[in-house]
């Protein structure tokens, strides 16, 4: 995963209890809970000549979850990492100290027909006294997270704690990232089910909160930890993430997040002298931005 731009486009605008945006970070707030960066990727269509090919590059002080809805991509990393990630199933990739990775479209996908790659992207940044732990990598298959139903509405706790239950997914601080899918119009209460900053992410469908209606490619952070009650339309599918926000502010450049502008700065330097661990048998190079 790694992000090109900096800072997102701002589009953030207060409505009563909620600030809604796209993603994060931006303006009103760079971080939900641990959340730190969240990319929206696809839907797009792959096939006759266009593929995914995200060379190698670094990353220290986050794990990077990805999660796909529809598609199939392959993870190599410097940790000896080369994993399938399918829909349903996460990808948590633990950087610390340091570790570069690559993201490409599997070999027999790589075909004249054409499939559709639809995920997102998630940073997650450690907490100050682990962001120079080693690099490790879990994969968690789609059939080990809880998975339950409320009528005709599906939820599914990809990663962390929430709603009484437990993720497998390694993490490192307290946080939840759930996803939601009604069939029909389903009234969502989250009060006591999940703790700390809490952020709706709407992929498809719409909502209903705070006597706004909002379409699907929009995130709302609710102003108020612990609690919000929302209403969704039939149809809608929901990723809520979120959780205990850290005392430290975080610094982010390009796919580098710590504490301190020092070690940033290090990290730079580092991948110029390309002396960061690399993925076996693979030469590409990613410069840093401008460079």
């Amino acid at each position: 995963m790694s992000n090109t731009d900096l800072i997102i486009e701002e589009r953030s605008r207060d409505i009563g209890d909620f600030m809604v945006g796209r993603l994060i970070p931006f303006r009103k707030k760079r971080m939900v809970g641990p959340f730190i960066f969240i990319d929206h990727m696809g839907p797009t269509k792959i096939g006759n000549g266009t593929f995914m090919d995200v060379d190698q590059h670094p990353h220290i002080g986050l794990s990077t979850l990805t999660y796909m809805l529809e598609g199939e991509i392959v993870h190599k990393d410097s940790v000896g990492t080369n994993q399938l990630i399918t829909p349903g199933s996460v990808n948590w990739m633990t950087a610390g100290k340091g570790v570069t990775h690559t993201e490409r479209t599997p070999e027999n996908r790589r075909t004249s027909e054409t499939s559709t790659v639809h995920g997102y992207q998630i940073w997650v940044a450690l907490p100050k006294e682990m962001e120079e732990i080693e690099p490790s990598f879990f994969h968690v298959s789609a059939a080990e997270l809880p998975s339950w139903k409320d009528g005709s509405t599906n939820f599914k706790l990809v990663a962390g704690r929430g709603f009484g239950k437990n993720s497998p997914v390694p993490v490192y601080s307290d946080l939840f990232m759930v996803e939601v899918i009604a069939k029909n119009d389903y009234e969502l209460d989250i009060n006591g089910q999940l703790e700390g900053e809490i952020g709706i992410c709407i992929v498809e469908g719409s909502i209903q909160a705070c006597e706004h209606n909002l379409q699907s490619g929009n995130m709302l952070v609710s102003k108020i930890d612990n609690q919000c009650s929302i209403k969704l339309k039939a149809g809608t599918h929901l990723l809520l993430f979120g959780g205990q926000p850290f005392e430290e502010e975080r610094l982010i450049y390009w796919n580098f997040v710590a504490t301190s502008k020092e070690r940033i700065e290090q990290a730079k330097q580092q991948w110029r002298d390309k002396v960061f661990p690399k993925v076996v048998n693979d030469n590409t190079y990613v410069p840093l931005p401008g460079e």
